[in-house]
């Protein structure tokens, strides 16, 4: 007993002399902060006692905003179509309802609460108040996808107020830049006279998430889809399965998820899948499915032969210990598998886009199959990458028949795998050594590929501190910037969440707000990066989020919001 007594003196006696040494000598523990900080500008700005409201996340290519400022009485305001007679027919009609299911949601978004504005505003005063936004699309029919036209101009004046746009896209965009200048001032809402011309940057604003290593339900999708799109993020690329599980639904191999699904409760099925796409669709957003191959496929073992038993394999987690390991790229029986599972996807998933994969294949248990080492000894100076080469040829030519763009992951263009930039586009993810994928950008892009930037935006990586800084100040095009013809080539980027320790219950705060920063990265024009500058309106924009009900995690190091979560 007097041991543990001491013992616990002696601790408190430490405490005590470390807490005594930081207030005498570092009051303010600055030299440990040093030492932790992402961004000194982010962690010591002054922002003062209130952001600044009304201001636009990602911020516009043109914004002219006056001092002006009008009121608005929310029982009294309209969101007007303006029709065009040229604008007619199913599809026009098809996507007519897209905006007004987003009139819908926007009015709810813009005038969260009910109005209780007590400010005397005299009735002679004419220019005092906003009571309407004209909406004018020039082209009803323009499909979702990789040329969609997100532009979009919007006048905020008591003269006239419009959101003009060439297609629905856009339309959809300039709406959420309308909900944003939207504010309450004391009990009112109000908002600045304003003139913005705006348009994305990039074309392709990604955000990947991980059902594979945990579950996401549907609804918590949904309410990612819905973050995604008030920071103006256009693809979410779905990761749909991987080594752990497969909790996708095939109807044509049903014993795929049958067998690779963590239980029968975890798998989407084709009306929840069809919901993902739907509810993605209306938010202007496309859906990406990536089904990884020829490696992270232990979870496929459903098919029968489809994987190679290995006598040894490079794979260090339990679920290795079976020895089954990349799929065979030497049967045949596997591409006609591939051929009937890729035709199921192509009809299951709209989009254009797919993402095969391709990386960290496990070259170790192929070179330990005894059959692929008679292949390999068939003709002198093969070597197990040609296998990876085979292996993707005869896949892109199914998937290109199926009029589909291939993605990558860039160990297919660094393993020399002869594949036709035409049709394929290459994603950079690596981070290691340094800035590699600087390089990495510069010598695809050289070589004739598109390519997606991911590297620097792994936010499934936390660390103390304020990271969204270093996220913000990384540029795609930044190591081609002067060579206009590989610059063209990098279409955007994509801010990836990875699964292994990510759910339900923290997917949304660790996406958003540090993702914020890739948003503006990606839509914005480049020469905006300054932090400081940025610092006041990424402050109001995660506490839009908080009260549109996304828990975003603080994105200032002491601050507060209007509406706090859980009020």
């Amino acid at each position: 007993m007097h041991y543990i007594l001491i013992a616990w003196i002696s601790l408190a006696n430490l405490s005590i002399y470390c807490l005594a040494r930081r207030t005498l000598e570092d009051p303010k523990d600055i030299l440990g902060l040093h030492k932790r900080m992402h961004s000194k500008d982010a962690e010591f700005t002054d922002l003062g006692k209130e952001y600044v409201r009304g201001s636009i996340w990602p911020k516009p290519q043109s914004e002219v905003r006056s001092s002006t400022i009008y009121h608005i009485l929310p029982q009294q305001f309209q969101f007007k179509i303006i029709e065009r007679e040229d604008n007619t027919g199913g599809n026009a009609q098809k996507h007519k309802a897209i905006l007004q299911n987003a009139i819908a949601r926007y009015r709810q978004l813009t005038f969260p609460q009910s109005n209780t504005c007590q400010e005397r505003v005299e009735d002679d005063e004419e220019n005092s108040y906003i009571n309407h936004l004209n909406i004018q699309v020039q082209d009803y029919v323009q499909p979702i996808g990789e040329k969609m036209n997100e532009s979009y101009s919007l006048k905020i004046d008591a003269e006239g107020s419009v959101l003009k746009s060439h297609s629905v896209w856009g339309a959809l965009r300039g709406l959420e830049t309308f909900s944003q200048t939207v504010h309450i001032n004391g009990s009112c809402y109000k908002v600045h006279r304003n003139y913005i011309k705006d348009k994305p940057r990039f074309s392709f604003r990604a955000f990947l998430i991980d059902t594979s290593r945990h579950f996401i339900p549907k609804k918590v999708i949904f309410a990612f889809l819905d973050a995604m799109s008030y920071s103006k993020f256009n693809v979410l690329h779905w990761h749909a399965v991987d080594d752990p599980s497969f909790p996708f639904e095939s109807k044509t191999f049903p014993n795929l998820h049958k067998k690779g699904a963590f239980t029968p409760k975890h798998v989407y099925r084709p009306k929840d899948v069809q919901d993902i796409i739907e509810y993605a669709r209306l938010r202007g957003i496309r859906v990406m499915p990536e089904f990884d191959t020829p490696g992270h496929v232990h979870s496929w073992s459903g098919q029968k032969g489809l994987l190679t038993d290995c006598e040894s394999t490079s794979q260090v987690e339990e679920m290795f210990k079976d020895l089954k390991g990349p799929i065979d790229p030497t049967l045949q029986a596997n591409y006609e598998f591939l051929k009937d599972f890729f035709k199921e996807l192509s009809e299951v998933f709209p989009d254009t886009m797919i993402h095969l994969g391709g990386d960290e294949v496990d070259f170790t248990c192929w070179e330990s199959n005894q059959k692929i080492k008679e292949w390999l000894e068939q003709k002198p100076g093969r070597k197990v990458q040609d296998l990876h080469t085979l292996f993707l040829n005869k896949l892109v030519e199914i998937t290109t028949k199926l009029n589909k763009t291939n993605v990558v992951w860039q160990e297919v263009f660094d393993d020399n795998v002869r594949i036709n930039p035409k049709n394929t586009i290459v994603n950079v993810w690596k981070q290691d050594q340094g800035n590699s994928w600087k390089e990495e950008i510069g010598k695809v892009t050289a070589k004739g590929f598109r390519t997606i930037l991911s590297s620097p935006w792994y936010l499934n990586y936390i660390a103390y501190g304020l990271d969204w800084p270093n996220f913000y100040k990384e540029d795609p095009q930044g190591p081609v910037q002067d060579q206009k013809a590989q610059s063209d080539l990098v279409i955007g980027g994509s801010a990836c969440m990875w699964g292994e320790y990510v759910d339900s219950t923290n997917i949304l705060q660790r996406s958003f707000g540090r993702s914020f920063a890739v948003a503006e990265r990606l839509w914005s024009d480049k020469s905006v990066n300054n932090v400081k500058e940025a610092m006041p309106r990424i402050w109001e924009h995660r506490c839009r989020y908080l009260e549109r009900g996304i828990p975003a995690e603080p994105v200032t190091r002491a601050k507060f919001c209007v509406h706090e979560w859980g009020e």
